[in-house]
């Protein structure tokens, strides 16, 4: 991993959401609901078709932070607040930022902005984690 520097941007990590993604969530996570599987239930709910687990995008999120920090890093903590539902065929693609990088009793740590947005750049879910980055020469 190069030199980690506040102001480094995470390379993206996107999903076309839908089914086929949501079908395979569900059934790691015995989470067949509704709103999940069945557009009208997602119509009855306030939204366009059915739509994604919050989780989903987390996972997302994780993906996007395990791929930049690789199997040597630690994440430390990750966090996100769900603002708004992923939709059937809509592109989710999570980013992230360094914000800070500090050393903590002989630990190098990251922190980082991270969040996921819909194809128009419209945030859904903000967050934050925090990483331990891998020795120098990993």
């Amino acid at each position: 991993m190069a030199e980690v520097r506040a102001g480094d941007e995470l390379p993206p990590f996107t999903r076309v959401t839908g089914l086929d993604n949501w079908n395979r969530y569900a059934a790691v996570n015995d989470e067949f609901v509704p709103i999940h599987m069945d557009d009208e239930a997602g119509r009855q709910a306030g939204y366009p078709t059915a739509f994604g687990m919050g989780n989903l995008q987390l996972a997302y999120l994780h993906n996007l932070v395990r791929d930049w920090l690789g199997d040597d890093g630690v994440i430390v903590s990750l966090s996100c607040q769900f603002r708004a539902a992923n939709t059937r065929g809509m592109t989710v693609t999570a980013r992230g930022v360094v914000t800070a990088v500090r050393e903590t009793e002989g630990r190098r740590l990251a922190d980082l902005e991270i969040w996921t947005e819909d194809g128009e750049g419209r945030k859904l879910a903000p967050g934050s984690a925090t990483v331990e980055l891998p020795a120098a020469g990993r």
